[in-house]
């Protein structure tokens, strides 16, 4: 493959993971239309979203196993469609039983992406670090677009009109997919290293490197939930921002992702993923330590803001570190497992800091955060002084 198809695969690649978050971060700004048009509470609301994330955790494990079966190209093609269907179902939805229904559907069909994707970029990029930093840049910037995106068509329109942007988006991705990549052969079939097997799937989980890396995994995309879920309220409550600088905070956040996350990824492919996770990691210990104890003034919050963008970049470095450790046969179903798994318990990131900041305050909350991230650092640096390897 010459060095213009592979770029022109990973841009198409990364549309569709871009779209895969769109999808999930549409309706977000439109839950107060949501709770008038249905006659619902928020908190209603608010678990048949955690069912789309739910959802979204647990079809990673099936996206892979269906990728070894019969190829990531039809996987990622199935998810855009599937993407594009399920929200003109939310959108269109006449009771709210029908629109939880439909929000499940939703992610589980983005859900289906992400493990072939993955699984698609690894094997065509021998840097897999750069690529799937690159393909961060998906999700980075879906971040920054859907909310703005989804409300103003919403201001334009109405509520149901903002969750049509997946569906005005998916099909333009499916599309220019279609047309770029060629048919990917099953990978795994009923000859797969790990196949379903549940003996298999623990001996896979039970691996030294995969289940060091799984923790790790784990505890980071917590840290990332708290960030997702709080960080704006943390901004406004503790640092003592106002609510528009703290969203100002936020997506800048967010933009410095788009620069940073690919060259996390092309640093862990020169010095090693672990040098560049601990990097990563370190630094957003110091710009939680930056927002914690730098009293709100102007250098804190830049360089607070600075170090978290680089401290939220290491997603692409922890999905090369899994694939580093997973045969080629293994890395639709292995890492579709993997991923589930993290994601269900990351996913508490959310309650347990919410939880801690009600129960004992915000600065606490964040000090938990930043302490599991020195925890991580720890980890690593105990695992290449034990020379052990994984």
């Amino acid at each position: 493959m010459d060095r213009t198809s592979g770029w022109d695969l990973l841009g198409v690649t990364t549309a569709a993971f871009f779209v895969t978050m769109v999808a999930r971060l549409a309706p977000s700004p439109l839950v107060p239309g949501i709770i008038d048009a249905f006659g619902v509470t928020t908190g209603t609301v608010g678990i048949a979203l955690s069912g789309m994330w739910a959802a979204y955790a647990l079809f990673q494990f099936p996206g892979g196993i269906v990728a070894d079966r019969i190829g990531e190209r039809r996987v990622i093609l199935l998810a855009m469609g599937g993407i594009a269907a399920t929200s003109l179902a939310l959108a269109n939805a006449r009771s709210f039983a029908v629109f939880a229904v439909a929000a499940v559907a939703l992610g589980a069909s983005a859900g289906l992406y992400f493990t072939a994707g993955t699984s698609f970029l690894t094997t065509q990029f021998d840097d897999t670090g750069r690529a799937l930093g690159i393909h961060e840049i998906g999700a980075s910037t879906a971040g920054l677009i859907a909310p703005v995106a989804s409300a103003a068509v919403a201001a334009r329109f109405d509520w149901r009109a903002g969750l049509l942007v997946p569906a005005a988006v998916a099909p333009v991705v499916l599309v220019l997919f279609a047309w770029r990549v060629p048919e990917t052969p099953p990978r795994g079939g009923d000859a797969s290293a790990v196949g379903v097997s549940p003996r298999r799937l623990i001996a896979l989980l039970t691996r030294p490197s995969i289940g060091f890396t799984t923790l790790l995994a784990t505890v980071a995309f917590f840290t990332w939930q708290s960030f997702a879920s709080f960080f704006p309220t943390f901004l406004t409550a503790h640092v003592g921002l106002t609510t528009g600088r703290a969203s100002l905070v936020f997506g800048a956040v967010f933009a410095l992702t788009i620069v940073t996350a690919p060259g996390l990824g092309w640093v862990s492919d020169t010095t090693g993923r672990d040098p560049a996770l601990v990097g990563s990691f370190l630094a957003g210990v110091g710009g939680y330590a930056c927002f914690l104890f730098g009293g709100g003034g102007t250098v804190a919050v830049v360089a607070g803001a600075g170090l978290v963008g680089l401290g939220l970049s290491w997603p692409g470095v922890l999905n090369s570190r899994f694939m580093d450790h997973l045969g080629a046969d293994e890395r639709g179903t292995g890492f579709g497992l993997v991923r589930t798994i993290l994601l269900l318990g990351s996913s508490l990131g959310s309650g347990v800091t919410g939880t801690v900041a009600g129960s004992v305050g915000w600065f606490a909350a964040y000090g938990l955060v930043a302490g599991l991230l020195a925890l991580l650092v720890a980890a690593l640096l105990l695992n290449r002084a034990l020379g052990v390897g994984v």
